[in-house]
């Protein structure tokens, strides 16, 4: 692979006993292995978990726990953006379902800054930033986002959307071709667009 990829089939399939061998970021399998049964426990999605992370970081005295979520280390780069913004997240009670990383998210009200996010994040969050542009559009001061190019060839073009439907919202945006600056602000209501993604709707529900 040429960069930082999400590894969860790698960890299934030695969960069900299958030799896999990494060197670098190569990863080799073959055909001459057999998978074994066995009891597996889903960890809850990160990405759903998203929306109410945010919601609760943004909502005043609002305090939050949500269980048994998925930490994989290729996914978390959402709880590192966030805090590096202001946000109050603790993980808590840290364990493992098989192979995947499991805690808890215990998340409370604060105050957020706008921030140039880092672009070592952009792989380990490219699916929450609807959700983190929410963060940012409510946070004092400016946000920036470069490095991100996938996010415009998504479910949508996110970065677009996200944009179109902000502007709707009366916040100040600013988008490239890789990237979007949002200045934080107060949102006021409209009529949003989801073009079809589900990530946008909820975003901005």
């Amino acid at each position: 692979e040429t960069g930082i990829s999400r590894d969860h089939t790698e960890r299934m399939l030695k969960t069900f006993s299958y030799p896999l061998l990494k060197q670098g970021n190569k990863l080799c399998i073959d055909a001459s292995s057999e998978c074994k049964a066995t009891a597996i426990e889903v960890p809850g999605d990160i990405s759903s978990a998203a929306f109410f992370i945010v919601a609760a970081t943004l909502i005043p005295n609002a305090d939050v726990l949500i269980k048994n979520v998925g930490i994989n280390p290729t996914r978390t780069g959402l709880l590192d953006i966030l805090k590096h913004m202001g946000a109050k997240i603790t993980v808590l009670n840290h364990r493992h379902y098989g192979e995947e990383p499991v805690a808890d998210i215990h998340v409370a009200y604060a105050a957020l800054q706008g921030i140039d996010i880092p672009e070592e994040y952009v792989p380990l969050a490219i699916d929450e930033f609807p959700a983190l542009f929410i963060a940012a559009a409510c946070a004092q001061g400016e946000t920036r986002l470069r490095g991100a190019a996938e996010l415009r060839v998504k479910e949508s073009d996110r970065i677009g959307v996200m944009a179109e439907g902000l502007t709707q919202l009366g916040i100040e945006v600013e988008t490239y071709e890789d990237g979007i600056r949002i200045v934080g602000g107060k949102l006021q209501g409209g009529i949003i667009d989801s073009h079809g993604d589900l990530r946008i709707a909820m975003a901005f529900a």
